[in-house]
């Protein structure tokens, strides 16, 4: 069996061993087994609906993460929780089954079109039934982001946005620091563009090479860095040599220094995205704690962070040249990108791992005990 690790992943979230959290003596860890296949969930599933009924049972509040189909041990507590008659809140910072529809980009041939007629006839669907009923039958609903609250709100009782961000407030840009790099933005030097994230079909990266490009294209002086290794990577570095931006575009994969992707961050001058799928990724936040102005394409998520100055921010998903413009426009007019940098470091003050994280149990302290009073859920349904 294949075991996965936290430093596999390229994020600017810091991993520790759990014996060195503070709190440490009041966390329990059950393991609970990787069943992502049909056969090991069915030989799995009655012995882990077992453990999990006796820690409900043992809990004085419940909250389950969902997010998948087979395996999804988050959405099996949730029923179990049912069964027992256990309020219980439910955190998701995507739209699974939107997402899981998408996830073919990687595959070739024959394979490419089976993986998506089986993603978006089976898996997906499946998914959405499955996400769908543990939210309806929840008490409490923890959207992270617009996206997320969007789609799941109308099946959820107390639905709420939540946001998820692992950065303390002092790794934040500080006042020293974002003067220096106001100053560096008025002046003629290369653009600084940075993305931090899987290279994977969702996140866009063959329209965010295409957008630089097309910036090369243009004359424009820029450096850009993607931090990130996942499927397309290899890709990815094939269209880069492709279109001859190897001088310019680096593609160093898995970043594994949290300090050297903090400082990426805060050293550039715009965070370019190009999310494809419905999903709240904290990236677009830690740009902005970095003082970095986000652009990309315009979905609920990132128009909810920015609030009134989305639309100087953001293009319509898929608009290339739009994009395009938008950055050369910002390369050439510097006191207009100073400004940007000003406002997202304004944005990104409000942000914090213990800001967050306070809200959310703040809301399932204020829900979970009422929820046994709450109406029947089938009254809850759309029409």
């Amino acid at each position: 069996p294949t075991t996965w690790h936290a430093s596999n992943e390229s994020t600017s979230a810091g991993y520790t061993t759990v014996d060195q959290i503070a709190a440490f003596y009041r966390i329990e860890f059950v393991p609970l087994p990787a069943a992502y296949s049909i056969g090991t969930f069915a030989r799995k599933l009655g012995v882990t609906k077992r453990l999990l009924a006796q820690k409900i049972a043992d809990a004085d509040y419940l909250s389950f993460a969902i997010g998948g189909l087979v395996g999804d041990w988050g959405a099996v507590a949730a029923m179990v929780a049912k069964a027992h008659k256990r309020p219980y809140s439910i955190w998701t910072d995507r739209v699974e089954h939107r997402v899981v529809k998408a996830a073919y980009a990687d595959a070739r041939g024959a394979r490419r079109i089976v993986r998506w007629l089986k993603n978006g006839a089976v898996v997906s669907p499946l998914m959405k039934l499955l996400e769908h009923h543990v939210i309806r039958h929840s008490a409490l609903g923890l959207f992270h982001g617009r996206d997320c609250f969007q789609s799941y709100s109308p099946y959820c009782r107390a639905p709420h946005i939540v946001h998820d961000i692992h950065l303390k407030a002092s790794d934040r840009i500080g006042r020293e620091e974002l003067t220096v790099k106001l100053l560096r933005s008025t002046s003629a030097a290369p653009l600084n563009i940075v993305y931090a994230g899987r290279a994977a079909e969702m996140k866009g990266p063959m329209d965010w090479i295409q957008v630089l490009a097309k910036l090369h294209g243009r004359g424009l002086a820029f450096q850009a860095v993607w931090m990130g290794d996942g499927p397309l990577l290899e890709r990815m570095r094939a269209e880069v040599a492709r279109l001859g931006l190897a001088g310019v575009v680096s593609l160093p994969g898995n970043v594994k220094d949290r300090d050297t992707v903090l400082a990426s961050l805060r050293g550039a001058d715009l965070f370019l995205f190009c999310h494809q799928t419905p999903e709240s990724p904290r990236c677009l936040i830690e740009a902005l704690m970095a003082g970095t102005p986000i652009a990309g394409y315009d979905m609920p998520y990132p128009r909810d962070l920015l609030g009134e100055v989305a639309n100087e921010w953001l293009v319509r998903t898929g608009d290339l040249e739009a994009l395009a413009a938008l950055i050369a426009d910002l390369a050439i007019d510097r006191p207009r990108l100073s400004r940007l940098v000003q406002t997202a470091a304004n944005i990104g003050s409000h942000f914090s791992d213990d800001a967050v994280f306070r809200h959310r149990s703040s809301l399932i302290r204020r829900f979970l005990p009422a929820a046994l009073a709450l109406p029947s859920p089938q009254s809850h349904r759309p029409g």
